[in-house]
């Protein structure tokens, strides 16, 4: 059973950096492609970047040039590093996880705030 826990979340001011990592247990971690998806108040959850097994890295064009997404697959961990943020980023974030083969992301974290202050 695959288990991903994120960290890292905060409140920080307009401008400002974090980063967000995710730990990925109970699986072949290597091998899956690795997800951040947030949802803000009243919003649906969207797509925010992803990383394929082979390091190949997409962002949402919101987020493109201000983000950036990495994974050590040493500590089975998948990092968002955050700069510039604005207001617009408040959301909680999740991480997520997509099996060889699967279509769609299939394991989710619990989320961690992110609060991005005018």
């Amino acid at each position: 059973q695959v288990q991903l826990v994120e960290s890292g979340g905060g409140l920080v001011q307009a401008g400002g950096s974090l980063r967000l990592s995710c730990a990925a247990s109970g699986g072949p971690f290597s091998l899956y492609d690795m997800g951040w998806f947030r949802q803000a108040p009243g919003k649906e959850r969207e797509f925010a970047a992803a990383i394929s097994s082979t390091g190949s890295a997409t962002y949402a064009d919101s987020v493109k040039g201000r983000f950036t997404i990495s994974r050590d697959k040493a500590k089975n961990t998948v990092y968002l590093q955050m700069n510039s943020l604005k207001p617009d980023d408040t959301a909680v974030y999740y991480c997520a996880a997509k099996r060889f083969g699967v279509s769609k992301f299939d394991y989710w974290g619990q989320g961690t705030q992110v609060t991005v202050s005018s």
